[in-house]
């Protein structure tokens, strides 16, 4: 086990850095005060940051030796909090009502952060790391923004990394496998139109409500009996509205929903079974039903060299036995996989789970646990080591 020395030293650091991260939490493409902060922080480490990615994004490198896209790689910690209400009641809740760092992102950054001050002052790699702190993974598709605006052009590299805390898994534990990690999903919003009227006199009127409740139970049958049951897909209908009285039958419903997959012939199927049953559900019920089915993150892919590379430095941080090699695929979605369509690279879990803390992820009760910020920021450290030797 290689728990770093230079760590250690700083843990009050990271801790400090954290709780201030998770005390001004700020949703997608708000990130201001969160990219304040970080700037100031990397500036107080002599390093040079550039701002304005994905309008709040920062990224800051660092170079031993000489700067070449062949010895270069980048580190990426992800800003945004989400629109929850913070239910703690510690000295460090948000300053913010109605927003909460709720996933972890503010452990994530100042891992990265304690990364960048052991490689500020290291010279024990030969090459060029770029931090990266990308704004927006939840729901707004930063990472798609970010590489669109020449992400890997400004910064070239020959390898990505990322990083997100489980809180279902150990402390003291890392988690990844080569290949797909987390699903794409595609987000779909239908809006049902019919005429509204009196619910006594449901015969003058077209009901939506109806064509809702056929079209949620047809949908639901796209997996179970279109998709090979050897096959991974999900569809949740998560939001339907609609209706204002007992005795008033709407004009619109509109519903929301999810479907996640792993593999694109998947999803081929998905949408035309859903394009032909909003079809057909809107013929059999003579009301207007419109669709905007809209692909929305792609899978996490982990490339096979660059898997084995985060596999080796996870092990030199916690020990063979403490590195699960073959994590079970996640139908959760993560904005990494853009980064990863453009060049390859590995996404790992670090367990954050504790014996009493049951409290997972997108809670009001939620907080990232301290005891790993030493692990990550090792693992961090680690890995460019391992890759840019001296």
């Amino acid at each position: 086990m290689n728990t770093r020395d230079e760590a250690i030293a700083i843990r009050s650091k990271l801790t400090e850095w954290r709780h201030a991260l998770h005390s001004i939490p700020e949703t997608a493409f708000e990130e201001v005060k969160t990219g304040d902060y970080l700037a100031e922080v990397l500036q107080s480490f002599g390093m040079t940051v550039q701002r304005g990615l994905a309008k709040t994004g920062l990224v800051a490198s660092v170079t031993r030796d000489k700067d070449d896209p062949e010895n270069s790689i980048a580190l990426r910690a992800d800003m945004d909090a989400l629109n929850i209400t913070e239910e703690n009641t510690f000295g460090y809740c948000s300053k913010h009502p109605g927003k909460m760092h709720a996933c972890g992102h503010d452990g994530h950054m100042a891992m990265l952060l304690g990364a960048a001050r052991i490689l500020s002052e290291s010279k024990t790699f030969r090459g060029t790391v770029h931090f990266i702190f990308q704004p927006a993974e939840e729901h707004e598709g930063g990472g798609n923004v970010i590489v669109q605006e020449g992400l890997f052009e400004k910064f070239p590299v020959k390898s990505v990394f990322g990083m997100h805390n489980f809180p279902t898994l150990p402390a003291g534990t890392f988690a990844i496998r080569p290949g797909p990690l987390m699903a794409a999903v595609d987000v779909l919003d239908i809006t049902i139109r019919g005429v509204g009227g009196h619910g006594a006199m449901p015969h003058l009127a077209k009901d939506p409500i109806i064509g809702a409740a056929q079209l949620i139970n047809n949908l639901q049958t796209i997996v179970s009996r279109n998709i090979d049951p050897l096959e991974s897909a999900v569809f949740s209908i998560t939001m339907l509205e609609g209706g204002t009285a007992y005795n008033i039958i709407p004009d619109r419903v509109t519903l929301k929903g999810t479907i996640r997959y792993f593999k694109n012939d998947v999803q081929k199927t998905i949408r035309k079974r859903v394009e032909e049953i909003v079809q057909g559900t809107a013929s059999a019920t003579d009301l207007d039903i419109s669709l905007d089915y809209q692909p929305h993150y792609p899978a996490v892919v982990n490339t096979k060299t660059e898997t084995q590379q985060a596999i080796e430095a996870a092990i030199a941080t916690v020990g063979k036995s403490n590195v699960d090699t073959d994590l079970t695929p996640l139908m959760g979605s993560e904005d990494f996989s853009f980064l990863l369509q453009k060049r390859p690279g590995a996404y790992i879990g670090i367990g954050g789970g504790t014996p009493d803390n049951s409290v997972n992820l997108h809670r009001s009760r939620y907080d990232f646990n301290d005891d790993i910020l030493v692990l990550g920021t090792s693992y961090w450290v680690n890995l460019v080591e391992s890759l840019l030797p001296v």
